[in-house]
């Protein structure tokens, strides 16, 4: 008996230590590794397009991807302002602040919670409510204007929408008092996504469709990308479909009826860096909401 619980706590302490561990890994992975990963996931899904192309566009790609590059720029100078003044001037984590600090939760288990909680409310929820209302939608304009949809345009966000889903990601960390290292894997895992289900690919149909029962697929997003709605309002998941699935926003239907940009905004613009960065305060562009 006393032999079987050595062996029992043995086994547990095993399990923290390299959950530990894995968590220091985190903490201490090198900027100009995360770079790497960010941009080793968008070079990868550039690379799949030329091999099972979904559309043959008819456009300069390197301008193209040059272009929505600058947003990722953007968004990086708004999503490391806001982790500094978080993590270093206000140190959430050592508010010791959250779910987390009230409930004792084996960390393998904290690590799955923030990762299903930060999709839902970072990804899902916040991208619903871009579409919902019209001030927030001013903003998304801009990452629905491209007309030529393809790897590149995962990283084309206007600074305030980035800007307003930071925010929430963060008052999530803080509500769940999620750790400092979580965070860093979500932002590892989430570029990838995002650059996976914007790529201009095309999966076996069988595939995509099986997929898409667990997690969000290319087919499954570019219905997003349609230019009117109700398409435009569907499939906001960039993780788990299952989002989409339980609140009654998924679409599947033939991908070859997919149409790019917007009803409302004249797409020779897509590519004007000043007219994009200028969207959201366009009164001239007009919107139903």
């Amino acid at each position: 008996m006393t032999l079987m619980l050595r062996k029992t706590s043995d086994g547990i302490f095993t399990k923290i230590s390299r959950m530990e561990h894995f968590i220091h890994e985190l903490n201490s992975l090198p900027d100009a590794t995360r770079m790497g990963l960010l941009f080793g996931s968008l070079f990868a899904a550039i690379a799949l397009e030329s091999l099972i192309p979904f559309v043959k566009f008819e456009y300069r790609k390197l301008t193209h991807v040059a272009t929505n590059m600058v947003f990722i720029i953007t968004s990086g100078i708004v999503s490391l302002g806001l982790a500094f003044l978080a993590y270093e001037v206000i140190d959430i984590t050592g508010l010791e602040f959250g779910l987390f600090y009230l409930i004792d939760i084996p960390l393998w288990i904290q690590l799955i919670i923030s990762l299903v909680l930060l999709d839902f409310f970072g990804q899902y929820l916040i991208h619903a409510c871009l579409h919902r209302y019209k001030w927030l939608w001013k903003l998304h304009l801009v990452h629905h204007s491209d007309t030529t949809v393809d790897a590149s345009t995962g990283t084309r966000h206007h600074p305030g929408d980035i800007l307003v889903r930071e925010l929430l990601i963060f008052g999530v960390i803080v509500c769940v008092g999620i750790p400092a290292a979580f965070y860093i894997l979500y932002r590892i895992i989430t570029p990838f996504f995002a650059y996976f289900t914007h790529a201009n690919i095309r999966l076996p149909a069988n595939l995509d469709r099986a997929l898409s029962w667990v997690i969000v697929t290319p087919l499954m997003h570019k219905f997003h990308h349609h230019f009117e709605r109700p398409w435009t309002n569907s499939n906001y998941g960039n993780i788990l479909s299952c989002w989409d699935r339980m609140f009654g926003t998924f679409i599947y239907a033939d991908p070859d009826d997919i149409q790019y940009g917007l009803d409302t905004v004249d797409g020779q613009y897509d590519q004007n860096l000043a007219f994009q960065f200028n969207l959201p305060f366009n009164k001239t562009i007009k919107t139903d909401y």
